[in-house]
């Protein structure tokens, strides 16, 4: 999906997956030690980064639409805190490694040729014993129409990602369905693959 798809979609009044947090980082977010520097990629608007801040966390969200970027940075104002935004293209961006105490991604969907990266730049860019958080839809996905990518192609196989983090400490690995009511496109029960690893 491309910048400029992106940014139409977030030029939108309306914040397009609302502006409460995934329930998936919500519910494991305690989980994370107080007062982390936290990297959110593809975090869009900012739904997840800006509840990150709220609870003391020092957010960096990255994506690469400008729209989103702008109207996460008015939900942080909104909000009464401050976050940073970085700009790019996640299927191409080198991270630098151990810069985050923890990293999340929610619905980071990118073509099957650039999920690796994706995933390895994720871990990448948390220190040695810091935590990794992320929710995806699943291939089963297309079945349910109620959100997401509309092609496999764009949508995560639970055996790919299982072999992209076997070398790490699993603390909670789910695959299965899982109802997302999150603004006006991700609605009802769908497919997803929820990972939460230590490095």
């Amino acid at each position: 999906m491309s910048k400029e798809m992106w940014d139409q979609r977030f030029s939108e009044p309306d914040y397009a997956y609302g502006r409460q947090p995934n329930a998936f980082i919500k519910d494991m977010s305690e989980r994370i030690p107080k007062n982390s520097k936290i990297g959110c990629f593809a975090e869009g608007e900012g739904r997840n980064g800006v509840y990150l801040a709220k609870m003391g966390h020092d957010v960096s969200i990255l994506d690469q639409s400008d729209q989103g970027l702008n109207k996460a940075l008015q939900l942080a104002k909104e909000e009464g805190v401050r976050i940073e935004t970085v700009q790019g293209d996640l299927t191409e961006m080198e991270m630098e490694s151990d810069q985050f105490d923890a990293a999340i991604m929610v619905f980071g969907h990118v073509p099957k040729q650039d999920q690796l990266f994706l995933m390895e730049q994720l871990i990448r860019s948390v220190k040695p014993g810091g935590h990794i958080l992320f929710e995806v839809y699943s291939e089963e996905q297309l079945s349910y129409g109620t959100g997401g990518p509309k092609s496999t192609e764009m949508l995560y196989a639970a055996e790919d990602v299982l072999s992209w983090i076997k070398d790490y400490k699993c603390l909670h690995f789910y695959y299965g369905e899982a109802e997302r009511n999150e603004g006006e496109r991700h609605n009802g029960i769908g497919h997803v693959i929820q990972g939460f690893i230590q490095k």
